[in-house]
């Protein structure tokens, strides 16, 4: 049975769910497992298989002391109508493939849930494989969700674990750098075990102080007292990692049922990333048997990854921007942490170290062999303001197909980079609606642009063809019902009341 344990130590080891319960390791450190890779996913089978079939079959090789009656019961309650289509994450070809090497693309759409963002395929999934993690001494012990969003992981959470039996959650997001579609949808939120909270300053303040929230063992034990503990639903944690490897997996079979691969084929996959888990699960899917030729990743003007994927020097010490894609305005990627681990052969010392050295100088540069090793598998590409809207015109000039700023980066960057060698397809994923961002597609369509995002989303669906997802549309009225904001250091205390409130 897979064991889990810290990127910065092997030891001590926790089961699957022991890791989803706890989010993040005591050390800081996020959950891995050593046998990743050790179950492979039969190709040859992909096309006769539905994206149930395909979660049941990866959920249960990355998460085995899961009952597979237990896995298939989370399955159905995650994705059975829940999302828009039957595929869960449908495949749309392009008319015309961006780039000049004609290699036919598509573009993957994760954002078919009920929030309108990628992050869905795995929010809908976290809250049932939590609510199957108490047994025994933890069966009465309620859990406090703490989240750091950049704009989507915060509804998307918030959706999963409303009025959740046992759970509570507590959302904090940058005051005034999320759009206001997804502001309103985490305002708007109801449900009596939710705390949203605006936070002065920008994510990496938030995630950073999220991740000492966790560290902080007087408070640990001041909530233990009190029958709570911590857990986490950004993608530190396991559980929210995991399922987005299945997407991968169901892309390439769609792309087998229409005939366009033979098994076997590979494809280049890229991916919008911020904090490097999206792309991180596509890593996960090629360790166990995907066919996958490059993982490219794809950055705003906040391309610190660029940098590093080209450099080996990883520096968050850099000026933060405010861009239309604010989901990647990060500069502090928390999954490469996971990605370090697994290219140094599992060298917890050198992971502690590097992490060490990002903490306290704000950068650090990987031995020549590491970031070797990472470029033999990872692209990368940037787009700065004006290239993101000129991809999102370019987009619907050839297409006929409109995409949100986050996709526009990955639509830029398919255009500039060639594919890589025998690649028979690529895939673009396209992580949220257009609509989450109606001023920002709208003015880079060139249409006239009413001060008031709900007016704007009508413009864009009269131009367009398109209609706006009635959870977004539907936001215009809705009451407000959270409207806190702290400082950085009153995050904690936010917390605790909100823990022992449950």
């Amino acid at each position: 049975m897979a064991q889990y344990h810290s990127t910065r130590a092997l030891a001590p080891t926790y089961t699957a769910k022991q890791a989803i319960r706890r989010g993040i390791a005591a050390d800081g450190g996020l959950f891995v497992s050593d046998e990743l890779g050790d179950t492979a996913i039969d190709i040859e089978t992909l096309a006769d298989k539905d994206y149930f079939e395909l979660a049941r079959e990866v959920l249960g090789a990355l998460l085995p002391d899961y009952t597979a009656d237990e896995i298939a019961a989370c399955v159905e309650e995650a994705y059975r109508g829940t999302f828009a289509s039957d595929e869960v994450t449908p495949l749309v070809p392009l008319k015309q493939a961006p780039g000049a090497d004609g290699v036919p693309a598509y573009v993957l759409e994760l954002f078919g849930g009920p929030t309108s963002a990628f992050k869905d395929v795995a929010l809908q999934m976290l809250p049932r494989l939590m609510a199957r993690t108490g047994t025994g001494e933890t069966a009465d012990e309620k859990i406090m969700i703490v989240t750091a969003t950049s704009g989507d992981t915060g509804k998307a959470a918030l959706a999963g674990f409303a009025d959740a039996p046992g759970c509570g959650i507590t959302v904090f997001y940058p005051e005034g750098k999320v759009s206001r579609v997804q502001e309103l949808q985490m305002s708007t939120q109801e449900g009596v075990n939710v705390a949203v909270c605006g936070v002065r300053g920008n994510f990496d303040d938030a995630q950073s102080a999220v991740k000492r929230i966790f560290a902080d063992t007087e408070l640990a034990k001041r909530l233990a007292d009190a029958g709570v503990v911590l857990s986490s639903a950004n993608s530190i944690n396991v559980g929210r990692l995991v399922p987005q490897v299945v997407y991968y997996f169901a892309a390439y079979a769609q792309l087998l049922r229409a005939g366009a691969i033979q098994a076997g084929d590979a494809v280049e996959f890229c991916v919008p990333t911020g904090n490097f888990g999206d792309i991180l699960a596509g890593y996960y899917a090629r360790r166990m048997g995907l066919p996958v030729s490059r993982l490219v990743v794809a950055s705003d003007k906040n391309n610190v990854l660029f940098d590093f994927l080209t450099t080996g020097t990883y520096d968050r010490e850099r000026p933060f921007f405010t861009t239309t894609s604010p989901s990647m305005d990060i500069l502090i990627s928390s999954n490469l942490e996971r990605l370090l681990y697994f290219a140094s052969d599992g060298d917890c010392e050198l992971v502690s170290s590097l992490m060490a050295s990002l903490s306290e100088s704000g950068s650090y540069t990987v031995p020549a062999d590491v970031l070797a090793r990472i470029q033999e598998v990872f692209g990368c590409g940037w787009a700065d303001e004006d290239q993101v809207a000129a991809a999102i015109k370019s987009c619907w000039d050839a297409n006929g197909y409109v995409i949100d700023p986050h996709t526009a980066c990955g639509y830029h960057v398919l255009q500039e980079l060639p594919a890589a060698p025998n690649t028979a397809a690529r895939v673009l994923l396209s992580t949220a609606s257009p609509y989450k961002f109606p001023r920002a597609v709208a003015g880079a369509l060139g249409l006239f642009c009413p001060p008031d995002d709900f007016a704007c989303m009508k413009v864009l669906e009269k131009a367009t063809g398109t209609t706006a997802p009635a959870q977004l549309a539907n936001l215009q009225g809705k009451p407000v019902l959270h409207t806190d904001v702290v400082d950085i250091d009153g995050m904690s205390a936010y917390v605790e009341r909100a823990a022992k409130s449950l």
